[in-house]
């Protein structure tokens, strides 16, 4: 291993131990820190897995309630993001599960709770109008496949997670997050050309 290569893994597990020394004590400037860090891709995660932008909302409160509670479980091991992750997954299930019993699975198929993207404050520029709708016309065909591939395909390629963080965060073999992804992908293509049709 390269020195830059040892410094830099060496330089993550001590952000990592440092995650997890600060959410032992319960340290609210890390928290304030992680919040701010982490909010948009959290929140835009949790848009998509709840198929409702309210829902998503509270469910991004009780997720970082659940990390501050639950900070002690975290071992600075793993990255921080994949059991952050973990919990906002494991925050909302339970609460579908005690509001309606839907599985994960089944998750949005109703198609008036389609989720929105998370608003972005700043001005847009004229030149990315083209590729604001772009992204448009994937979050919808995104919307149309079913939870468990879509889930698999935003940690991948919105949230830039490696296959087997993804695996860590749903709880499934690596195999199956492979298929999960390759059939995702497959459907949102068809999906997609049969927008542009």
């Amino acid at each position: 291993m390269t020195a830059i290569a040892y410094c830099f893994v060496n330089a993550m597990e001590s952000e990592a131990s440092a995650i997890a020394r600060g959410l032992r004590r319960r340290d609210p400037d890390l928290l304030d820190r992680l919040i701010e860090q982490y909010q948009h891709r959290l929140l835009r995660y949790l848009v998509y897995l709840s198929g409702n932008r309210e829902l998503a909302e509270d469910l991004f409160q009780e997720t970082w309630i659940r990390v501050l509670e639950r900070g002690h479980q975290y071992d600075g091991k793993h990255e921080f993001s994949s059991w952050r992750y973990g919990v906002a997954r494991d925050v909302t299930i339970g609460y579908l599960r005690k509001k309606r019993p839907v599985s994960l699975d089944g998750l949005m198929e109703d198609e008036r709770h389609a989720p929105l993207e998370p608003a972005d404050t700043r001005p847009m520029a004229w030149e990315v109008v083209q590729q604001h709708e772009q992204a448009e016309r994937v979050s919808a065909a995104l919307v149309s496949i079913p939870a468990e591939y879509r889930e698999t395909v935003v940690l991948r390629f919105q949230d830039g997670l490696a296959l087997d963080e993804i695996a860590t965060v749903i709880g499934a073999p690596l195999g199956t997050v492979k298929s999960r992804l390759y059939r995702g992908l497959n459907l949102l293509m068809s999906r997609l050309k049969g927008a542009q049709a």
